[in-house]
Formats: C-alpha cells, structure tokens, sequence
C-alpha cells in the first residue's frame, strides 16, 4: 500500500466513503421498519457482494471462495470439531494468498496491485470473524440448525433460514473492509433489535468519528510534509535515527487511527455498536478499535498491546492465548507474526514485542517498589513513558519493513538501545 497518498485518496478509504449513504439508508429503513429481518440480511449481503468487486476486482473470488466454504464447514462439521476445520482452512488459505503477495514481492520484485492489497486485509478480517464464530459454536453460545431438536420444519428450510445470516455476517458491507470486530450473537441482535431507542443518533455518533477521521488524516500530512525532508531512515546517523524512527512511527500511526475511526463511523452509520441492542442485556457496543488518549499516554507496553487495535486484541486472546498450553504470550506473537503474512520485519516485530511485553510486566513490578513519594512517582511515569512510545514507534517501524536490509538499517541503529534496554533487564529479574 502506498500510504504517503492522503488517507481521502487511499483506495479503502474511497471504497468506504462510497457506501456510506447505503449504510445510512440501511439504518433508516430497519428503523422505519421497512425491512423485515431476512430483508436486512439479504441487504448487508448483497451491499458486500457489490462491493468486493468493486474494491478488489477479480481477486473478489479469494475472498468468496472461502467465505462460503466457512459457512460450509461451520455449519456441517460438528461443535467438537468446527473449530479445529475453521482454523485449518481460513488459515490455509489465508497462507497462500500471501505467499502470492511474497512472491511478486520478493522473486518477481513486483509492487502488488492496490486490490490485491485490499483483498489479503478483508481475508485477515474474514479469518477473524470464521475463527470467532467457531469458537461461538464450539463453547455452545450459537448453535446451527442441524444442531437443533424439536423444528417442525424441514432441515433443508432450516439449513436456508440459518446459512443467510452466516453469509451476511461474514460478507456484510459496513465491515467487509475494516471495522471492529463483533460476534455473530450481537450481530444477530443488532439486526433483531435495530428499532430499538439508542442513546446516540448513529448519524450523529458516525459524523464525529468521521470528521475526526479527516482530521487526522490532514494532520498526517502536515507532518508528513514537515518531517519527510529530515526524517530518512536510510540517510539517518547517530541520534538522529531515534527521531526518523519516531517521526515515521508517528505517520504510521496517524494512518492507522485515521482508517480506524472511518471504519467504526461507518459502523455506527449503519446502527452497530451504539447502544444496547437488546432490551435486557447491558452491555453496549463492541471492543471498538480507537483509543488514542490509552496509545498516546499510557507508560506501559501491555497496556499499549491491550489497546492497540482493540477488537483484534481481544480476538487474538480468545484463539490463541487463552487456549495455549504454554507460552501463551510468544504463541500468541508468533500466531500474529503469521496472520499478518510472515514478512521479515513482522517476525522480528512480532517476537520483539512479545518479549517487550514480558519484560514490561517484570520492570513495573519491579519498580513499583521504589516509587512510594510522587516525586519520584511522577519521574519513574515520565522516564518509563518516553521508553514506552519510543518501543512501540521501533516495533512499529520493524514490522512494517518489507525488506531484509531495511530491517537490519533499524537493528544496526540508535533506535535499538530502547529494546535492548528491557531485554537486559528481563534478563536480570528473571534471575
């Protein structure tokens, strides 16, 4: 992806921008009660099926194919089983479009189409719905039709009520290309309860996403255009590596926050995750993906990981970490290093921020011992925070390099004084 282009100018961010409307009359149409529930299904889905097209053009197969594979395997294999299928054969194929994109990268040294871009992001967000439902099936939470005893009608008519809102969960437009996380329970009571009172306008809650969306987006260049001249990590020396590394994690991270708050406005624009959705339960909303007040202030890097990309946090703790016999933080990393696409730099990123992790917990246990008086309270906060972004900017550079002599530029520079820092002291209160 080329993300000096401003973020109105980016491909995922048109695509998603152009079917804002249709999200706004979706809402309007529930709420009005124009559509019954199987109208809204057949509508999300077919907002999707128009757009993956769109956005991807043929390469919109990668993603249908095994889309309607999943629904096949969740809805024939057994709960004992379905999790262990889902994951084999999302992941799979999710390993095999990336190597495509590794081997027009780095055999063919070809820049890969923008679609083909798009498409291996709506494939990472299609694994994470799959696996998450499995899950749902497997621990009893969401059963299939075939499950259930007792219907009087028939099992091919219960086979068809049940794949539609399978298939618009996995295809619905407001999150084919971006999006928090939900599960198929809430979503399913999204759609039931869509005319039931919220504590926000959806139009008014998605507008302040989206207007600060473009803010960060102009913020993005104007720094972009202020730091690009003195911040080259190619031309850098000394010092001054530190400041490209904490500049360009800084552009990065502009981008990142900026297609978050455009995909939750988009979200909110077709009523999700804006209030209770369901008269008797209290729980609001999802495990939406911005918080930059927690990134931008926060003095520890587990909370960091906590909050960085929220929903997909929470999902990854689900899958892998709370199921891993043993090291459940490196499987957890190593899991993530593979989803991702396995580049270079994201394996080293991945692994470095695990044991940054691992480390965080150690020191602040640590310290919290000797900082009893707030002076020296407010001076371990400040010390421990600049440490905080300046790894987070290092692992976030790391893992966005896509080139092995790009990524040891980085190891071989200042910047790995911080890292190192933390790995000498796991080292030493390991002991």
């Amino acid at each position: 992806m080329q993300w000096a282009y401003p973020f109105f100018l980016h491909p995922p961010a048109v695509y998603q921008l152009a079917v804002f409307p249709f999200a706004i009359l979706f809402h309007y149409l529930c709420i009005s009660g124009a559509l019954s529930i199987n109208a809204r299904y057949i509508f999300l889905l077919t907002g999707g099926c128009l757009l993956a097209p769109a956005a991807m053009g043929c390469y919109a197969l990668l993603v249908f194919i095994p889309a309607f594979c999943s629904v096949a395997i969740l809805y024939l294999i057994s709960p004992l089983q379905v999790c262990r299928w889902a994951f084999s054969f999302q992941m799979s194929w999710q390993t095999l479009c990336h190597l495509g994109l590794h081997y027009k990268e780095y055999y063919l040294q070809e820049v890969p189409s923008v679609r083909f871009s798009i498409t291996l992001s709506a494939l990472m967000l299609l694994t994470q719905k799959v696996t998450s439902l499995a899950l749902d099936i497997h621990e009893g939470k969401v059963k299939m039709a075939s499950q259930r005893k007792g219907q009087q009608r028939s099992a091919l008519v219960q086979g068809l009520v049940q794949l539609l809102p399978l298939c618009s969960y996995l295809l619905s437009f407001p999150a084919l290309l971006g999006g928090p996380l939900c599960s198929f329970g809430r979503f399913q009571s999204w759609i039931k309860y869509s005319r039931a009172p919220s504590p926000r306008h959806p139009f008014w809650a998605s507008s302040q996403k989206g207007f600060s969306a473009v803010a960060l987006g102009l913020l993005k260049i104007g720094v972009r255009a202020w730091v690009c001249p003195q911040a080259d990590l190619k031309a850098c020396a000394g010092l001054g590596c530190v400041y490209a590394m904490w500049t360009s994690a800084l552009l990065f991270k502009l981008v990142y926050y900026s297609h978050w708050l455009l995909d939750e406005s988009l979200f909110n624009a077709a009523g999700f995750g804006l209030g209770q959705e369901h008269p008797t339960e209290a729980v609001n909303g999802v495990f939406l993906d911005t918080d930059i007040w927690t990134l931008e202030t926060t003095s520890r890097v587990a909370l960091f990981t906590r909050t960085w990309n929220k929903s997909t946090a929470q999902w990854l703790r689900r899958l892998i970490f709370l199921q891993s016999p043993s090291q459940p933080l490196l499987a957890t990393f190593a899991f993530s290093a593979w989803w991702h696409g396995l580049h270079p730099g994201q394996v080293f990123g991945f692994l470095c921020w695990a044991v940054m992790v691992e480390a965080d917990y150690r020191i602040h246990s640590f310290g919290s011992s000797f900082t009893k008086s707030r002076p020296r309270k407010l001076l371990y906060k400040a010390v421990t925070w600049v440490h905080t972004q300046l790894i987070m900017a290092y692992i976030i550079i790391a893992v966005e390099m896509r080139s092995l002599s790009s990524l040891w530029l980085l190891c071989a520079s200042y910047s790995s004084f911080f890292p190192l820092v933390y790995c000498v002291s796991l080292l030493l209160l390991a002991k």
